[in-house]
């Protein structure tokens, strides 16, 4: 043990620096004490569970990436684009799908002429010495476990979201994180984005007057056909793909993207797209640590028939301890002043409303405000990606941290719980737990199948 309290773990982080990495023994103060350890320097004083300064690395050094999972979004989105970016470098790749890693690979080998591991357990890249970071992209039962074995292991993470497929869960890796200090991205992009950041600057600076409403409306579930079980095919670990959940005999329509509409595995297009839209609705609501105390989901629709278990359509109401009303809806929204909206996020004030979507679609009652500048300014990352690699360099906070990610999906995860009881809830945002309501706690948490446990 090192002078107060604090636990000195050597561990080669990339090979090239050897660098001692300095962590707390727990969660609680990093803030508090300021010692000289040796390969380490004098800490900075940062609030209780910042990142832990591990050395800054020279400008030209890269950082050193392992990939957990490399299918649709893995692939086309993270892979081809951090190949593309000369301050990493893509070590190894992970996936239970055969077919995955190795087209993974083979990218990795045309673009950059390296032949990588390819791994089918992600253990087993977890537990190399020479990565400084892990990024995280299979389906949503698979986000936590493999970012809390990161996180123990010291590597910094960009995790998916939806970040977790319980409430439970989140906690489990907020604590992760804060114990081991490691940089954490949610890969909510919205955040970054000029027009989303301009809204809810907007929106806090009373540029609508007192925020009445938000209305964050997700596209319809995408109803897929029934498949028939069969044989999983060769290339795919069908026992590791289901992990942690109950075991079923294979079906199609199961893996790869259609994983959604199955809720031992995600949380249909409530955790899909809520998991984007209702996060810009807690950054504009100044609520990012916190949530609302209301939740009324008996305004659902289930499947009558098929394999899919999910909600297909729902308005789910929330209130928030500040007065403001939050709806999350599934179709297209009309309202009273004849304006129609669909994918994107609604704000709604005593002064007027302004709408946000993809596309850098930025519209209000008032169209001065559109290009009007907000007095309000909110953390400003101009590319998600950059902004994780920019926090690895200095140590700071993400502009989506973990349990940002951890608070937006919470959302939806209450949401889900209350349309699934079919009931009202009233939510505690600082124990995290439903108020007189055991049923509804239980379903925080879900039995993990062995040998898979937090």
């Amino acid at each position: 043990m090192g002078r107060g309290g604090l636990h000195v773990d050597k561990q080669e982080r990339i090979g090239r620096r050897n660098l001692l990495k300095c962590s707390a023994a727990g969660l609680a103060a990093v803030s508090a004490l300021s010692s000289t350890i040796a390969g380490c320097g004098k800490m900075s004083e940062k609030p209780a569970g910042a990142p832990k300064q591990k050395g800054t690395p020279s400008a030209n050094e890269r950082v050193v990436l392992g990939m957990i999972g490399v299918g649709g979004l893995g692939y086309g989105h993270h892979l081809l684009s951090m190949l593309k970016n000369d301050r990493v470098e893509v070590a190894a790749v992970c996936d239970v799908d055969r077919n995955h890693r190795d087209r993974a690979a083979s990218e990795v080998l045309e673009k950059t002429g390296k032949r990588i591991a390819a791994y089918e357990d992600f253990r087993h890249l977890v537990d190399r010495k020479d990565l400084d970071a892990v990024l995280i992209a299979t389906p949503d039962h698979w986000h936590t476990l493999p970012a809390i074995a990161a996180a123990e292991a010291g590597k910094d993470i960009y995790c998916e979201k939806p970040l977790t497929l319980t409430v439970n869960e989140g906690k489990a890796l907020v604590a992760a994180v804060r114990r081991y200090g490691v940089v954490f991205q949610t890969g909510s992009q919205q955040r970054s984005d000029n027009a989303f950041r301009k809204a809810c600057e907007l929106v806090r600076s009373g540029a609508i007057g007192r925020l009445k409403r938000i209305d964050t409306v997700l596209h319809p579930v995408r109803k897929g056909d029934w498949q028939p079980v069969g044989t999983p095919p060769p290339e795919l670990n069908w026992n590791f793909w289901l992990g942690q959940t109950p075991y079923v005999d294979y079906s199609p329509n199961r893996v790869h993207y259609q994983f959604r509409w199955f809720y031992d595995y995600s949380g249909g297009v409530m955790t899909d797209w809520g998991a984007h839209h209702n996060d810009i609705a807690q950054w504009a609501n100044g609520t990012d640590g916190s949530g609302p105390v209301w939740v009324d989901g008996t305004r659902a629709a289930f499947a009558e028939s098929g394999m899919h278990t999910v909600p297909m359509n729902f308005d789910v109401h929330y209130k928030y301890e500040n007065g403001v009303d939050l709806w999350c809806h599934t179709n297209d929204q009309t309202y009273e002043d004849g304006t129609k909206f669909g994918n994107g996020v609604k704000f709604t004030g005593s002064n007027g409303w302004i709408f946000v979507a993809r596309g850098s679609r930025l519209e209000a009652s008032d169209p001065d405000l559109v290009d009007s500048d907000p007095q309000v300014k909110l953390y400003k990352s101009k590319n998600h990606h950059e902004n994780w690699l920019d926090c690895i360099k200095n140590r700071q906070r993400c502009i989506c941290d973990v349990e940002i990610g951890h608070r937006s999906v919470t959302i939806c995860h209450i949401g889900n719980i209350s349309m699934r009881l079919g009931r009202a809830l009233k939510w505690d945002p600082v124990s995290e737990q439903f108020v007189g309501d055991e049923a509804a706690n239980r379903m925080l948490s879900r039995p993990m199948r062995a040998p898979w446990h937090l």
